[in-house]
């Protein structure tokens, strides 16, 4: 589900962005009302215009929910967990009473030589 919200998130962002580049800024439409070529265009004088900032709008709303989306899903996976419970704390270990080290086994005596 995330992965497939996640594509249409990012198409929906390029196509904003081609969008966006494909509008024309205000200064374009002075030449537009002297007639220059404005017959010629596929839309129409205004059509371009009309068409492009509605799939702008369609678009940028598709975005925004589909980032919506996204955060809604993370934070539903996410588990908040206290800062004290990632803690690792070593246990004591365990006294107990020491145990006398065991005593050496006595060397054989060596047979004294006589003199």
């Amino acid at each position: 589900m995330r992965d497939l919200v996640l594509v249409i998130d990012v198409i929906s962002a390029v196509g904003l962005i081609g969008l966006i580049l494909l509008q024309q800024g205000k200064g374009a439409d002075i030449g537009a009302a002297f007639g220059s070529g404005a017959s010629q265009t596929l839309f129409g004088s205004r059509g371009s215009a009309n068409f492009l900032t509605r799939a702008t709008a369609i678009l940028a709303t598709v975005f925004f929910l589909s980032n919506l989306g996204l955060a809604w899903l993370y934070a539903k996976q996410a588990v908040p967990t206290s800062v004290t419970r990632s803690v690792v704390t070593e246990q004591p270990a365990k006294t107990e009473a020491p145990t006398p080290p065991a005593e050496a086994p006595a060397a054989p005596k060596a047979p004294e030589v006589p003199k």
